[in-house]
């Protein structure tokens, strides 16, 4: 494949890669920062632009900074640890400005800064770990002289392999006891002896490890075996209690299928409350092995406040949150509104928005379980009451085209979208512009050091 020489990267584009322009052709290479000068060795051609790979550095940019992870360029998470915060926030919201104005077709109002997030590490409140009978070696350790034994692995799936898993010995994701209970399982299994998982193979004994965290430092440890023994199985669990007196939830799942999701399994109460319980603003939410929840609890906050605001609720109005999980943006919005309806696809979810409800004796909330494209029609609009107000939050691939139109035949005075995919979002947005405009867009840091960006947008409806 050809090798391009001396090329200087002149910004960040698509999914956080680093942009030259060589010949009129744009060629994307991952983990450069804008002012790097660098060979690239093209290793895919498509039609509009190339892709390629770093072989050598003839200058490093002014901007790059040393990343504090030992694990950076070989995890997949975190690839902007290399960039200052204040340069990922600037690129955040340029992502947000191209997808609006590109994709959307919308003439975009000032986009507000980004909110950045308060802290920069140790921000996640849930990370899971996949364990393995033969770690993943870097490209340093192949080309080495030195020789690996055969290792096993608790870490996180390299990115483009589900068979391979990059042993982790910290990370600075989720704040402690979470580094301290992965290593202490590693120890422990090591010296009684416990099997690590084979994907091909499907054998071990050893999984998936979740933790989740409050903000007040309790935790919630979720053990995933591969299959059922009962003495190690309770040998481990017991001893977790014992180690870590933070643990105030313990459970265990017995997933022996093909994949790795616990969605449709079991989760066994072994030790402490079934749940965790989180405080936003006055509100407490029970969060349980498999609800959703968002990741930064922290930033959480600044979003739902945003969405709230840009709601401009008076008390009046009926509000329709769809996508709403486990009811937290309904929950959070129902003291300013006359009635707040929340749909949900998981049944489960609905029962934890309920919860939800009934704990912080909110009485004005109601949730429905189903598809959302075939809830959301002219009964339900007739049983409940036609929305006012619209809030969505989609998962990545957006809103379905039947539940954008179902959106536009609510016709509501105002939709407030919020999005973790600006892409997708400014998709649906194009769709709804003969009805709606964009009025207000904030960014919201959720997830610093990577690409990623929470974007909210207030659509309102046009003057007629």
């Amino acid at each position: 494949m050809p090798l391009l020489e001396r090329v200087t990267i002149t910004d960040i584009g698509a999914e956080g890669n680093s942009v030259a322009r060589v010949d009129d052709l744009v060629v994307f290479v991952p983990m450069l920062v804008p002012g790097d000068i660098v060979d690239i060795r093209i290793v895919r051609r498509r039609r509009k632009y190339l892709e390629g790979r770093v072989v050598r550095f003839h200058s490093y940019s002014s901007d790059r900074i040393t990343p504090r992870c030992s694990h950076f360029g070989n995890c997949g998470g975190c690839k902007w640890q290399h960039l200052p915060y204040e340069l990922q926030l600037k690129f955040k919201e340029k992502q947000v400005r191209d997808n609006l104005t590109r994709i959307g077709k919308t003439n975009t109002p000032l986009i507000k800064p980004v909110i950045g997030s308060s802290e920069i590490y140790y921000y996640r409140n849930k990370l899971e770990y996949t364990f393995s009978d033969k770690r993943w070696l870097t490209s340093d350790e192949l080309t080495s002289d030195n020789e690996y034994a055969k290792e096993d692995a608790i870490g996180f799936h390299v990115p483009g392999f589900f068979d391979k898993v990059l042993d982790i010995r910290e990370c600075y994701l989720q704040p402690e006891p979470s580094n301290s209970i992965k290593n202490f399982i590693r120890d422990y299994a090591h010296r009684n002896r416990l099997t690590f998982f084979n994907s091909r193979q499907q054998s071990g004994f050893l999984r998936n490890l979740v933790i989740r965290n409050s903000l007040d430092g309790k935790v919630m440890v979720i053990m995933v075996f591969f299959y059922e023994d009962e003495k190690r199985r309770r040998e481990l669990l017991e001893v977790l209690v014992k180690e870590f007196p933070q643990i105030r939830s313990l459970m265990y799942v017995i997933n022996s299928k093909g994949n790795d999701s616990i969605a449709d399994q079991e989760v066994i109460h072994y030790y402490g409350e079934d749940h965790l319980v989180e405080e936003m603003d006055g509100l407490r939410f029970r969060i349980g092995p498999k609800s959703f929840y968002q990741t930064n609890t922290r930033q959480a906050l600044e979003l739902y406040k945003v969405a709230k605001s840009f709601a401009g609720l008076s008390g009046k109005e009926t509000v329709y949150d769809l996508y709403t999980g486990t009811g937290a943006i309904a929950n959070f919005v129902a003291d300013s509104a006359y009635k707040v309806v929340g749909i949900e696809y998981l049944e489960e979810a609905v029962q934890d928005a309920e919860v939800n409800s009934a704990i912080n004796n909110i009485k004005n909330t109601r949730f429905f379980s189903g598809d959302i494209r075939l809830v959301l029609n002219e009964h339900f609009r007739l049983s409940n009451g036609s929305p006012d107000v619209i809030i969505t939050d989609p998962p990545r691939a957006g809103m379905h085209k039947d539940v954008v139109n179902a959106v536009r035949e609510s016709a509501p005075r105002k939709v407030v979208y919020i999005s973790c995919n600006p892409a997708t979002q400014a998709w649906d947005i194009s769709i709804m512009s003969e009805q709606y405009h964009v009025t207000m867009v904030q960014p919201v840091d959720m997830f610093p050091h990577t690409h990623h960006i929470e974007n909210v947008v207030l659509l309102e409806k046009r003057q007629v």
